[in-house]
């Protein structure tokens, strides 16, 4: 299958999937094989939300958006423009995949199809129903991805290259059993925003998206603020009141009353609004409902400590503070070619 194929195939999924990014999901009788899959589909993304109660319809809806807009002629074009993709001889690539928020994976999942190989998944049990749905669509609309794509529960087995993605604990078992593998292997980052004093309120609102959009469990999403001495958080809390209605999900709620009563309880100096607190902490992994923040002398000093615990960090949010900055309010809406832990996946493919 040639390149130019398989991203026809994908710009098909995009167009399915741009059905359901809406809360009023709309059928649209021109899409392709339409009439088998689109029913099923609905009830798929149901059977998602019961599954995981972080999965919420406007999650879901948000994640299926982001790929509608990406798989399109002129994204995927974009994106694998700089490469020199060839006819392959394809390897068989596993990729562990994470299960924090809707389709995580997926970006792999694309990468290892679009460098001309086969792909071995192996989902998380937190999400188990979109993928797979996606996958019987994707080989209706192009039957030749048939035996380039399977899915296992059991252990890995005949794979000659991983991509694996888990926590930090788990990440250094994967180092050690996939040692003898090319391989990328992730664990936890989480991104931070630098904040001057100077931020209007529409970039306050926009970073709120940052830090609530998939109740804060995604790597993209911003963990930590860093301030200036003294700042006022007054702005702040104002610019994101409009998330108020997220302490009425169960889940969440749960988390900050837990939290709040154990920062109580330890006597620790703490910021709330009823919907989320703000701790004065170093650590770069606040906890849900909770985010922590860290003052800062001068931007220099901040830039220094940040390009020394760059390992740690996804994303910097900030506007004109430093280099390879993302802007507020876009963490969770990266281009194809915004690499998670900026190692370049595709280059990694072309190169095993």
């Amino acid at each position: 299958m040639q390149l130019q194929e398989r991203i026809n195939a994908f710009v098909k999924l995009g167009e399915f999937l741009e059905q359901f990014t809406n809360k009023d999901v709309e059928k649209n009788d021109s899409i392709e094989r339409n009439h088998s899959f689109f029913e099923d589909f609905k009830h798929c993304l149901k059977l998602a939300n019961e599954h995981n109660g972080w999965f919420t319809q406007d999650n879901i809806q948000f994640a299926l958006k982001g790929w509608a807009k990406s798989l399109t002629q002129k994204q995927l074009h974009t994106w694998l423009e700089p490469y020199n993709i060839k006819t392959v001889t394809p390897k068989q690539v596993a990729i562990i995949m994470a299960g924090n928020i809707p389709l995580v994976g997926f970006h792999d999942f694309l990468s290892v199809l679009m460098a001309g190989h086969h792909v071995l998944v192996k989902l998380s049990s937190n999400d188990k129903h979109i993928l797979p749905y996606l996958v019987s669509y994707l080989q209706f609309v192009e039957p030749r991805f048939k035996d380039k794509i399977q899915f296992t529960n059991t252990k890995l087995n005949h794979f000659d290259a991983v991509i694996a993605t888990g926590s930090n604990n788990t990440a250094r078992y994967f180092e050690y059993y996939f040692k003898d593998k090319p391989s990328i292997i992730r664990n936890n980052r989480n991104s931070v925003a630098i904040l001057t004093g100077t931020e209007t309120k529409e970039e306050l609102k926009n970073l709120s998206e940052d830090i609530f959009r998939y109740y804060g469990l995604g790597c993209r999403n911003v963990s930590k603020l860093f301030v200036p001495k003294n700042y006022n958080f007054d702005a702040f809390f104002e610019a994101i009141y409009h998330w108020h209605p997220i302490i009425e999900k169960a889940k969440y709620a749960n988390n900050y009353d837990y939290n709040k009563a154990v920062y109580l309880m330890s006597e620790f100096n703490m910021l709330e609004n009823g919907f989320l607190m703000l701790k004065e902490d170093q650590s770069y992994a606040s906890p849900i409902a909770t985010i922590f923040y860290e003052q800062y002398d001068d931007l220099n000093s901040l830039k220094t400590k940040l390009d020394k615990d760059k390992q740690y960090i996804q994303c910097v949010v900030s506007k004109n503070c430093i280099e390879n900055e993302t802007a507020f309010g876009t963490t969770q809406k990266p281009n194809l070619w915004d690499y998670a832990d900026s190692i370049d996946s595709v280059e990694f493919l072309l190169k095993i």
